[in-house]
């Protein structure tokens, strides 16, 4: 498949229940808590941003992915942060290269982040058997990224970057330029993750640094710029003017500055 094939194929992104963002690129707005799952393609690889809640939810995003991809695995996972209605299902992409914020594997190691990720799945609405077992199967990312990351999938590259922490201490984005030969005017797609929420107030939860969320937003404004589309954790697909007035709201809740 080259590129452009999941525009070109004859498939209707939307009829497997995905909107498409740009050539080879699109989101999956996952029911029950309206998270996203990012995908892109490339010639020799496909990246998958977030993972879902559960292994069902995880299978059943991959089903969707292999259908917009001619039949070809998700090569790639990147992991968002470490909140359970993102990374249970990414023991469903077995297989995958897993990648996440530096510290985001050792966390999800420790005995006590993943007993925290169960209780917070079934205090969501996630059965306590599915929860228990997406965490005993939960994987922890191998790749690490510090600072930029950037991946070659064959025909187009795309840009990890830890711009936390914010939302959690362990916040990575992804940045997805329009590929070669792409036509004039077709704009970057920035995954947020959580950093950016859309249908709801951001949530600050206990494992958040409120202090440090407007900068992180700032550095997410730099990497995209003002003409990008940005693709919250949770909600519509936005932009930079949206972005800058949570940034400047957050920042006026928790007293914080930029930098």
């Amino acid at each position: 498949m080259d590129t452009p094939t999941c525009d070109g194929s004859g498939i209707d992104w939307a009829a497997v229940g995905w909107e498409r963002l740009g050539a080879g690129t699109g989101r999956c707005r996952l029911p029950g808590w309206d998270a996203t799952a990012g995908l892109v393609a490339g010639t020799d690889a496909a990246l998958l941003f977030d993972a879902g809640a559960t292994l069902r939810e995880g299978a059943e995003l991959r089903a969707r992915a292999e259908v917009l991809l001619d039949g070809r695995r998700v090569t790639h996972l990147a992991l968002s942060h470490p909140h359970f209605d993102h990374v249970l299902g990414a023991s469903a992409f077995a297989g995958a290269e897993v990648f996440g914020a530096v510290g985001l594997d050792a966390l999800l190691a420790s005995t006590r982040e993943r007993d925290a990720l169960r209780r917070d799945a079934v205090r969501h609405g996630v059965p306590e058997e599915e929860a228990a077992e997406a965490v005993d199967m939960l994987a922890a990312p191998r790749h690490h990224v510090s600072g930029e990351w950037t991946l070659d999938l064959g025909g187009r590259q795309v840009l990890l970057a830890n711009v936390g922490p914010g939302h959690t201490a362990h916040d990575l984005v992804l940045l997805v330029p329009p590929p070669p030969g792409a036509p004039p005017g077709s704009r970057e797609v920035v995954f947020c993750g959580d950093l950016v929420e859309e249908s709801g107030e951001p949530q600050a939860g206990p494992d958040a640094v409120p202090g440090r969320w407007p900068a992180a937003l700032d550095r997410l404004l730099a990497l995209g710029g003002e003409e990008a589309r940005y693709v919250p954790g949770h909600g519509a697909v936005v932009d930079a003017a949206f972005v800058r007035a949570q940034r400047d709201a957050l920042a006026r809740r928790f007293g914080a500055a930029g930098g």
